[in-house]
């Protein structure tokens, strides 16, 4: 379980502002409600933006996430993560491929594929189990684009829903990689070099004028 507590060099939960945000977030319940703060602040806070991709793994760091106030699936999972282990709830970062039903005109044509490979999501001990959590899209994106937020309770599993509130496919899981306790750098950005190159050096700014346009035309 020690592996589950540490901090590594992406995974920052000893870095003095990831510390001071995890503490500041977790407050003073027990160990189901600090991870349940935790979960909501990343997931809300810190806003939702694939094209804040790039190939730099360094840049997947708890701490840079966390001054940026965005990040895609990947960083804020792994921010998530840091600031459970920075309040002593051990936790594992886990990777899935899922498949994508809703994403932008613009995203899809960069990304030529409909697949999120190795989308990061968190899995947490708390009372003798793990529990999952997946705290990527933030509660303004979900309600431009009439999306179900994903919430926690600590108890059950929080993964995407399969449809939207209109009851259109939205997210398919494919394939699960399993649950880690250090980054799965290497592996990952194998993947990433194979079928994302497109994505390398995307201008983050476009995320805005993606959701402003898309979010529009969906009403």
């Amino acid at each position: 379980m020690q592996a589950f507590l540490q901090a590594d060099a992406l995974i920052a939960a000893d870095h003095p502002k990831t510390v001071a945000q995890a503490q500041a977030c977790a407050g003073r319940g027990d160990e189901r409600a600090q991870v349940v703060n935790i979960y909501y602040w990343v997931r809300d806070e810190i806003r939702y933006n694939p094209y804040s991709f790039t190939s730099n793994p360094e840049h997947l760091r708890a701490d840079i996430t966390l001054a940026a106030g965005e990040g895609w699936c990947v960083p804020k999972a792994i921010l998530m993560a840091a600031m459970c282990r920075a309040v002593g709830i051990p936790t594992a970062v886990g990777f899935a491929d899922v498949k994508n039903h809703l994403s932008t005109e613009r995203l899809r044509a960069q990304m030529k594929t409909d697949v999120f490979y190795y989308h990061g999501y968190c899995s947490v001990y708390l009372d003798g189990q793990w529990v999952k959590a997946t705290p990527a899209f933030n509660r303004e994106l979900c309600e431009k684009f009439s999306l179900k937020t994903l919430e926690f309770d600590g108890h059950s599993d929080s993964l995407y829903h399969p449809f939207d509130l209109s009851g259109q496919r939205h997210m398919e899981y494919i394939h699960d990689h399993g649950t880690f306790a250090e980054v799965p750098v290497a592996e990952m950005y194998a993947k990433f070099d194979l079928v994302y190159g497109n994505m390398m050096g995307a201008d983050a700014s476009q995320w805005d004028a993606d959701v402003a346009s898309e979010a529009i035309t969906s009403q």
